[in-house]
């Protein structure tokens, strides 16, 4: 499969990868996850003005129309830089989802402050008996005269502590887990009945547990058809899946790079390590991981554009299967070979093993999008 890069898909790239070595030192990263916020407003500002927040929605929305290729280009430059802020929750997940909505109303106010940086969002999907399965919802929401009422509870919500607007999808009808019967709410984060307990998550990022007692959503905050979110949400996750697939690519491109240049330097026995055979074919097995993992990323990135339902979910599930054997495989090996030192939390590279580890069970793991791929027709 031949792919390239189109001119402007490329000055995109350079940019990113500019901020990326100027703006975003690993120690400016790590002095960001200490932080309250968990992430910098300022670098979120500069997103904004570079049109990175509004890239991947259409320009009928007041965005740039980029497509899947974009989103991956833009992910796998913040992959190498472990990027912080919360693209994936607010831009990729929730903004795919409130882009959805017919409301006028919700997109010139909600949307269009997401793009400018003023406001972010965030998707509460996971519910804890679910595990894996998106249509498998318990939280309800009950039709009154405001409008709906939801209660229930949402786990992991990723960038919740941020996020200034909340899509909740509820149950409004069928059994806890049909695909019809999902309804998706925009919810404020600031209502009534919202209680949020936020933690720092193993990989640098932000996360709450989410509480829904009694609260008032208006029939006006509804996305999508009453009971026919399921759709709208699913697309949502297989768009997340490839940016964290772009993501996990960015960042085992750095740790086989990383250790191949330790070993340069780092001696043993009067030589460098490298020059130990046994050394060079594991860091030669590091660097075909990654290059089996950008195929089926590019793979996925074409076919999220092609109008085949059944060849786009499984390139979606194949790329998330190899990121997660690819990004263990790469981390481990990584840690290993640059011995003690990098289990450190100084270097770097424990750091992108966290978050590889962290990739490979969002949105399900590697024995789920196994059997995903064999049963999809």
């Amino acid at each position: 499969m031949e792919f390239s890069l189109s001119d402007e898909q490329s000055l995109l790239k350079d940019s990113v990868q500019r901020y990326i070595q100027n703006s975003y030192a690993f120690e400016d990263r790590q002095r960001l996850i200490g932080s309250e916020a968990g992430f910098s407003r300022d670098n979120w500002k500069n997103f904004a003005e570079l049109g990175w927040l509004a890239l991947p929605f259409s320009e009928e929305v007041g965005g740039f129309g980029g497509t899947a290729v974009e989103t991956m280009i833009l992910m796998e430059e913040f992959g190498k830089g472990l990027v912080v802020e919360p693209y994936l929750a607010s831009v990729i997940l929730a903004g795919s989802v409130i882009e959805k909505s017919e409301s006028e109303v919700i997109r010139s106010n909600v949307l269009s402050a997401m793009m400018s940086g003023e406001k972010l969002a965030a998707l509460a999907f996971v519910e804890p008996q679910a595990r894996f399965n998106l249509s498998d919802v318990e939280t309800s929401g009950k039709e009154s005269a405001d409008g709906f009422v939801l209660d229930g509870y949402k786990a992991v919500v990723i960038g919740g502590p941020s996020a200034d607007y909340l899509v909740v999808p509820a149950r409004t009808s069928g059994s806890r887990v049909d695909e019809d019967g999902i309804t998706l709410f925009l919810v404020d984060s600031k209502a009534d009945g919202v209680s949020l307990r936020n933690y720092p998550t193993i990989d640098g990022h932000q996360a709450s547990e989410l509480n829904l007692q009694k609260v008032t959503v208006e029939a006006a905050n509804v996305i999508g058809e009453i009971g026919k979110g399921f759709p709208i949400l699913e697309e949502a996750i297989e768009k997340g899946i490839l940016a964290v697939g772009a993501e996990a690519v960015g960042a085992m491109e750095v740790l086989y790079k990383s250790t191949v240049e330790y070993c340069k330097t780092r001696e043993q026995f009067g030589q460098p390590i490298g020059k130990f055979q046994v050394l060079q074919h594991r860091m030669v097995d590091m660097f075909m991981e990654h290059e089996q993992s950008k195929s089926l990323l590019y793979m996925a990135a074409i076919k999220m554009s092609s109008g085949d339902e059944s060849e786009r979910k499984k390139s979606i599930s194949a790329l998330k299967v190899q990121v997660g054997k690819s990004g263990r495989f790469v981390g481990q090996n990584a840690i290993q070979l640059h011995g003690g030192m990098g289990m450190t939390d100084e270097l770097n590279i424990g750091h992108y093993f966290k978050r590889l580890t962290a990739i490979e069970t969002l949105f399900g793991n590697v024995d789920h999008h196994l059997k995903k791929y064999s049963n999809v027709a």
